[in-house]
């Protein structure tokens, strides 16, 4: 008998590569899945603290995916490597701050050392030709393959008969012609075809869980960069990028503004990290200063957090100011209007 062929399929919680693991699936191959932790895909972090997401599914979508298929799940953290290929991504950058053929061809370079590690024979993504326009053109999906060092052990079963035979497909371990010819962003096909699968409940197609394709996150994050002078971020950053309303009045320093209770909460485990504001006499948001801040900055902050507060119209309000240290004072202000507001200052 021959031997029983392995892969392991990227599995990013969508759509694509669960059906993408399932079509070599049921070819006999054994398949287990692989996620990278790059910290850019937190969607159940935010669905977590926002009230408007309260009602969406709490889970790792990658995850819930390998528990459907009833595959192993390897989550690698990649995050300090992945540094690098946002920051100087070879290719550039996609419409925002997206590195979409490096973080490809990134993830399947990993897979590669995993597969040489653990004795695996081949890779499987769910990657559809002609469906996103930086990463998987015509033209860019060699570059994949060749770049990350697969090669030819590199199946997208979505759309094999678009492109030349890889190796698992000439050595008979899987059958092309029951590989699909997916093309283009039309998803209906995924969707039929996980519909004669028995796949039911699966992410939204087209969806997608990497900030750095959002343009107000890109946004935030390039703001960062030049405050600080230098492309370089950690996980915190990442997280509070996604959180509260961001205001910059000044190149020294820039306001977290928390737009509900439950970013209020998550803010609050920053205030030993930040100077910290906060309304006393009437009910507001936690705001935190991130930045070199001087007096008149952090007066002027008090004035935009009573502007945020319940107490907008009132005369005055008062607004205590935390230190990082635990030192506490108050200050008593007149709430900014809204219109004294630049629009330029929000990121």
């Amino acid at each position: 008998m021959s031997k029983p062929r392995k892969a392991v399929a990227l599995i990013s919680g969508g759509l694509d590569s669960m059906l993408a693991a399932r079509v070599v699936m049921d070819q006999g191959v054994h398949v287990e899945g692989i996620n990278f932790f790059t910290g850019f895909c937190v969607e159940g972090h935010t669905h977590a603290i926002r009230k408007k997401d309260r009602a969406r599914p709490k889970r790792n979508n990658a995850l819930w995916v390998a528990e459907q298929l009833g595959i192993k799940l390897h989550i690698v953290d990649v995050i300090e490597e992945y540094k690098d290929v946002l920051i100087n991504p070879k290719h550039g950058y996609g419409q925002n701050m997206n590195p979409c053929l490096d973080c490809k061809s990134f993830m399947v370079h990993k897979a590669v050392e995993w597969i040489e590690a653990n004795g695996f024979d081949f890779i499987i993504t769910g990657e559809v030709m002609g469906q996103r326009p930086m990463s998987q053109r015509r033209d860019t999906m060699p570059v994949v393959a060749r770049e990350s060092g697969a090669g030819d052990l590199l199946l997208r079963p979505l759309c094999a008969r678009h492109l030349p035979p890889t190796l698992p497909e000439r050595e008979g371990w899987v059958d092309r012609e029951k590989l699909l010819d997916f093309h283009g962003r039309n998803r209906k096909p995924q969707m039929a075809l996980a519909k004669e699968l028995g796949i039911e409940d699966y992410a939204q197609p087209a969806g997608g869980c990497c900030f750095l394709t959002d343009r107000a996150y890109s946004d935030k994050l390039v703001d960062l960069w030049q405050a600080r002078g230098a492309r370089e971020y950690q996980l915190d950053d990442i997280m509070m990028l996604k959180v509260g309303r961001h205001i910059r009045p000044s190149e020294r320093f820039k306001l977290i503004v928390g737009r509900e209770e439950g970013e209020n909460r998550f803010l609050e485990g920053y205030r030993k990290q930040f100077i910290s504001l906060h309304t006393t006499s009437h009910k507001g948001p936690l705001v935190l200063l991130d930045g070199e801040p001087n007096e008149s900055d952090v007066e002027l902050a008090a004035r935009i957090t009573a502007r945020y507060s319940q107490g907008r119209s009132a005369e005055s309000v008062t607004v205590a100011v935390r230190e990082p240290d635990g030192s506490a004072r108050e200050l008593t202000v007149t709430p900014m209007p809204p219109g004294e507001i630049p629009e330029a200052w929000h990121i």
